[in-house]
């Protein structure tokens, strides 16, 4: 007998697409104990012996209750059912503390008045009652406990969950009891992860109970079972413990006390399927909705790609400051500042300078490296003084210095650098060594060892040849320096400009090209214009077999309808 129940208590997760709502659950629980199916072995035989003219025993026929030894129930998503203790206890006005109270005390009036409830053993607890959020965790593991299973503690994770009520707990703000300068806790300890690290997303629980009491003692308490728990998080995922039988053995309960007596306990999802044709009218009302929200998108978007002004480029660049080593002393941070030369400029809510956030050193290999992983972004826009410009004479500049502060508040100057911002396009990373000024001297190292303090520049700028230096040789002869470390960038340029050709530049270009083909006979410009049609012919066939399939396709469809 023992081999035919099912053991696998643990849960099962579910995912679809469905609400919730529609979620069918029949419940069936039978009392299998030794006794009771003696008594029916014995009535069994009693009753096959009287057709010899045996006599019927009324001792073997007991007088039984409907429901005594089984129950069977449909249950909807978080749809109530009264016990028989919740029966005796909302029917007296008294008794009832809540708005919730209040409505089972006119719901089981109406149920007393009616022909009384459906249920006999099985009931409910729902997400509102006062007993789902009451229910102890010893009493959630005693209950699971009388499902018969393999041996198993529960785990940490489990513990701290049970305990928790997800949707209705106390949220713990900072406030002035909290010290807001320690936020992050370096040294951890055992209690603090055990009361901190603990997944906590909201949901909704239901608890299917069942009454395992003798017969005319229902309504105690402790005679209670867990029998079916289930969760949702409301969007779509569906906790079910334990898992429905789906064709398996039925699980096996066995109560405690004296008696000892065993239940059966089956339960099975009986959630209305969708019909063909509301399926396909569900998936094309999504599909519709799902066309509308793009086009919604595409309207915000738009078609085309917001162009500068004519004769401005757009220099757009997002970057990160990745990481920093090869540096003395630990605890670094990087104080920056972006530079615009002439004829370029920048919005007003531009920020040109951050500071980083101070970053512990991890040793790998020989050196030690802080990683940063700090974004910064710019936007400029350059417009050209001179007339037919082709190229621009100078780029921004980010200028940076390394610091280090430790605990004991000594502040150093680690290294100085800068970086130029690449004039093409794309993706590129790059990595500028630093050096610092060095004061020569037993004084100044033990200085910058025990209290701090070391040489700094007045302005960062020369650090290379500041772009307000007028002269023609910058001499920094005597300056002694130092090179400390190396800094890591990562940047994402993207340009944008429209050319801005007039009369008088188109009729100088052409001129220029008829005066390069001057020189040449006329059969040789033709040649020569030729080869030119040759390459650009060329490089349009390689652009195209670059291009996806799909939009090879797309466009010559179009092409296909427009000649039609």
């Amino acid at each position: 007998m023992a081999d035919s129940w099912n053991t696998d208590t643990g849960e099962a997760v579910y995912r679809s697409k469905d609400v919730v709502k529609n979620l069918r659950i029949k419940v069936r629980i039978e009392r299998v104990t030794s006794t009771a199916a003696l008594s029916q072995h014995l009535q069994q035989q009693v009753l096959t012996q009287q057709g010899r003219g045996d006599i019927e025993l009324e001792t073997l026929s007991s007088e039984q209750h409907p429901g005594d030894n089984e129950d069977e129930l449909v249950v909807s998503w978080q749809e109530k059912f009264f016990s028989q203790y919740e029966m005796e206890l909302f029917q007296y006005d008294t008794a009832c503390q809540t708005p919730l109270d209040r409505q089972y005390h006119a719901e089981i009036k109406a149920l007393n008045k009616a022909k009384g409830r459906r249920n006999h053993r099985i009931f409910t607890y729902t997400d509102h009652d006062r007993y789902t959020s009451c229910l102890p965790l010893h009493q959630l593991q005693n209950s699971s406990d009388l499902l018969t299973t393999t041996k198993s503690g529960p785990t940490f994770l489990a513990e701290r969950m049970a305990s928790v009520r997800n949707r209705r707990q106390e949220r713990r703000t900072v406030d002035s009891s909290f010290h807001k300068s320690k936020i992050i806790n370096w040294e951890p300890t055992e209690e603090f992860v055990k009361s901190s690290r603990v997944v906590n997303s909201a949901m909704q629980t239901m608890h299917i109970m069942g009454d395992l009491g003798p017969s005319g003692g229902l309504g105690l308490k402790e005679n209670e079972c867990l029998l079916v728990t289930i969760k949702t998080d409301g969007h779509g995922t569906v906790i079910v413990k334990p898992d429905f039988n789906k064709g398996k053995e039925p699980y096996r309960i066995v109560t405690e006390g004296e008696k000892r007596e065993v239940w059966r306990l089956e339960f099975e999802n009986v959630s209305a399927a969708m019909k063909p044709e509301e399926k396909e009218r569900e998936q094309s009302m999504y599909k519709d909705l799902y066309v509308r929200h793009k086009e919604y998108l595409n309207s915000l978007v738009g078609q085309d790609f917001e162009m500068p002004p004519m004769g401005i480029l757009r220099y757009m660049m997002n970057g990160e400051i990745v990481s920093a080593q090869g540096f003395e002393y630990d605890h670094l941070y990087i104080h920056f500042f972006m530079e615009l030369p002439n004829s370029w400029s920048s919005l007003p809510i531009q920020s040109l300078s951050g500071v980083t956030q101070t970053c512990r050193t991890k040793t790998l290999g020989k050196e030690n490296v802080a990683f940063f992983s700090y974004p910064f972004t710019l936007e400029a826009f350059y417009m050209s003084e001179k007339e037919g410009q082709e190229s621009i004479p100078q780029w921004p500049v980010l200028y940076f210095k390394v610091l280090s502060l430790d605990s004991w508040q000594r502040f150093r100057t680690e290294g100085y650098g800068y970086l130029l911002f690449p004039a093409a396009p794309g993706r590129h990373t790059v990595t500028c060594h630093t050096w610092r000024p060095l004061q020569t001297g037993t004084v100044s190292a033990l200085r910058r060892f025990f209290i701090g303090g070391s040489p700094e520049l007045e302005d960062i700028s020369y650090v290379r040849v500041p772009g307000t230096f007028k002269g023609e040789r910058l001499s920094r002869f005597g300056f002694c320096t130092e090179t400390s470390g190396s800094v890591t960038f990562n940047l994402h340029c993207i340009q944008q400009a429209r050319a801005f050709v007039d009369a008088a530049m188109l009729n100088r270009r052409r001129q220029k090209l008829f005066d390069q083909l001057g020189g040449f006979s006329q059969q040789g410009a033709v040649c020569t214009i030729l080869e030119a049609f040759e390459r650009a012919k060329k490089r349009m066939q390689e652009t195209r077999e670059r291009l996806p399939s799909d939009i090879i396709s797309s466009v010559s469809h179009l092409q296909n309808e427009s000649s039609a």
